[in-house]
């Protein structure tokens, strides 16, 4: 099995799987900002986002503008950035959308990822200034990954193919209960009005014999009440009762709980489960590129 990421050989996690897994890593550092850049990967490409930023928030330290502190939430359902007092979440960048992390050698403090924002598409280059930790945070998210992805192919993973037949199914059957519910909303409406127009040409005063109600096709309309009561009984009992479906509405057509990639059974197939498994599977399978790279700023830029 190819692996979902690349890095040096001589790479070392800094955590327990159980850490990541059932809980999330807490880092403290300066948020330079985010900055949309062309391609998912690349030194260079992260190295002018690292400089424009470092330059913008040049400016604004001019101006007597702090640069903001956030923390940094890492587990294998994604990084969230959040303001450290309030823990608002300003940010939330799921793993399969991070396709590329790198810190730089030369200021032990600065470090970046790439991650493909969930509402435009783009990519988006965030930059982080650590005070000594960004190989560390970058180790961290790179484990992150790999930790997910192993999980994502012991769960959803393995039978996406088949999770996609069954959710077409799904979504084919409820279509089609959408439609006969019209198509019986409109039955109903037309029998109302055939039912108006012969009440409105009776003759005044006269009584007509009260009959079974019939539709446009000069049938009784079906009724689960009266059909069940026309089953003949066996040893002088009534057979049971239909079960109601009421509860089952409340849910899908499977049953099918809250969307949750790492732990979704069997039967669990809700019905937009294809465009995220479609979606995690494309960001797994490009990878995270981890590199511990030289960005060669300017000496301006050495220091924020």
């Amino acid at each position: 099995m190819n692996r979902a990421f690349s890095r040096k050989k001589d790479k070392t996690w800094m955590h327990t799987p159980e850490a990541l897994s059932k809980h999330y890593i807490p880092y403290n550092a300066k948020f330079l900002g985010s900055t949309e850049v062309e391609q998912p990967k690349g030194t260079e490409v992260v190295r002018d986002a690292v400089r424009k930023l470092k330059f913008a928030r040049h400016i604004k330290k001019s101006e007597g503008q702090k640069i903001p502190k956030v923390e940094l939430q890492i587990s294998i359902y994604g990084v969230k950035i959040l303001e450290p007092k309030t823990k608002e979440v300003q940010h939330n960048c799921q793993l399969h959308r991070i396709s590329f992390c790198a810190d730089d050698k030369t200021d032990k403090r600065i470090f970046t990822f790439i991650c493909k924002d969930s509402e435009s598409n783009k990519h988006l280059c965030y930059v982080f200034d650590s005070e000594k930790c960004a190989e560390e945070i970058t180790l961290t998210i790179g484990q992150a990954f790999d930790l997910a992805y192993r999980k994502f192919l012991e769960s959803g993973g393995k039978d996406v193919e088949t999770r996609k037949q069954i959710a077409g199914l799904q979504k084919r059957i409820q279509d089609l209960e959408t439609e006969n519910m019209e198509l019986k909303n409109k039955v109903q409406d037309l029998e109302n009005q055939l039912r108006i127009t012969q009440v409105s040409t009776s003759p005044a005063g006269s009584v007509t014999p009260k009959s079974p109600s019939t539709d446009i096709f000069d049938m009784i309309p079906f009724s689960p009440v009266s059909h069940q009561s026309s089953i003949p009984t066996r040893n002088g009992t009534q057979p049971p009762p239909v079960p109601s479906r009421s509860t089952e509405i409340k849910r899908d057509l499977f049953g099918a709980e809250p969307f949750d990639p790492f732990n979704c059974g069997a039967g669990d197939f809700p019905p937009d489960i294809q465009s995220k498994l479609d979606e995690m599977q494309e960001g797994f399978k490009m990878g995270l590129t981890l590199e511990g790279t030289v960005f060669c700023l300017d000496p301006l830029d050495s220091r924020c």
